[in-house]
């Protein structure tokens, strides 16, 4: 009975192909929380969407108890301030919390920007500038992770749940502009299959096939040929 309470009292609106729903489900599942899962249509945005996003129109929105929380990272972290007890995503010392923050705000920067997608929306010098600079990128991400489990030390947390979804996306990325994360990036490579092997990682995940078939489909819609 507590369950069917929390489920009615927390609500996200979401789309299965985006990254930054994808942030939301995975915190969701690591804390346990039974939620409703609304399914949105990008193309025709429900009124409840527009209502509690009125800013910005754009999943994901958290809906608790009546009241939106709307961006992704804000939206995670919001999660993990809810529900405290259950597998904290952010680190208690202020100084760790802060470089958390710093990295999450490098992944929407560099590995989810406009910039990076022209790697599979673009072709030539354009494509190939894209793809030098994403492969940096990752490699910085690389980098601060070293010879850790997770980005937080032993456990899945902040970053981790940030930068994973992208995991999802990286057979397009390989497939539109013909190189290998894996070979680039292995330690990172095997950081995401690290996480895959996490239940609220791999429930939350949508098939790599799955959104490039997607991903081609837009290139089609809006003429990335």
């Amino acid at each position: 009975m507590a369950n069917e309470e929390e489920e009615e009292e927390v609500v996200l609106l979401d789309f299965w192909a985006s990254p930054f729903g994808m942030r939301a489900r995975i915190a969701l599942a690591e804390k346990g929380i039974q939620y409703q899962h609304r399914e949105e249509d990008l193309g025709n945005k429900t009124d409840l969407l527009l209502k509690m996003n009125p800013v910005h129109k754009q999943i994901p929105v958290l809906i608790h108890k009546g009241k939106p929380v709307c961006e992704s990272v804000v939206v995670v972290q919001y999660i993990d301030e809810t529900w405290p007890h259950k597998s904290p995503l952010l680190p208690p010392h202020p100084y760790q919390r802060a470089t958390a923050r710093f990295w999450a705000h490098f992944v929407d920067n560099k590995i989810c920007s406009l910039e990076s997608r022209k790697v599979w929306t673009t072709k030539g010098e354009e494509q190939e500038a894209a793809k030098k600079e994403f492969i940096q990128s990752l490699k910085l991400l690389e980098g601060e992770l070293g010879n850790k489990a997770y980005f937080g030390g032993e456990n899945l947390g902040y970053v981790d749940v940030v930068l994973v979804p992208m995991y999802s996306w990286f057979y397009t990325y390989e497939k539109c502009g013909n190189f290998s994360i894996e070979t680039d990036c292995p330690k990172l490579m095997a950081w995401a299959k690290r996480c895959l092997e996490r239940e609220s990682v791999s429930q939350s995940l949508p098939d790599q096939e799955k959104i490039y078939e997607y991903a081609l489909h837009l290139k089609k819609v809006f003429g990335f040929e």
